[in-house]
């Protein structure tokens, strides 16, 4: 899979171009995006300024940490249970 080649920041200037009127097929041609990763960006960051792009990827780690933990905690529980039961 390809790796990410623009940053939030990048992400964010390009969609406020939109904003200021811009054609969204002048625009796709100049950064050399599909249109639908144009409209995936704008549903994402649409009206996003950057301090709130950096809170969402910080609370998406905190997020994505979190399920690990969860699922980690889930796993143990399962393992004690089955040792209580004695189906080892």
């Amino acid at each position: 899979m390809k790796g990410k080649r623009f940053r939030e920041e990048q992400i964010i200037a390009i969609l406020k171009e939109a904003e200021a009127g811009l054609a969204v097929a002048e625009l796709v041609r100049k950064y050399a995006i599909s249109e639908q990763t144009y409209y995936r960006w704008k549903s994402k960051f649409g009206g996003m300024e950057l301090s709130d792009a950096k809170r969402l990827k910080q609370l998406e780690d905190e997020n994505r940490r979190l399920k690990r933990l969860v699922a980690e905690q889930a796993l143990d529980i399962q393992i004690l249970k089955e040792v209580n039961s004695g189906k080892y």
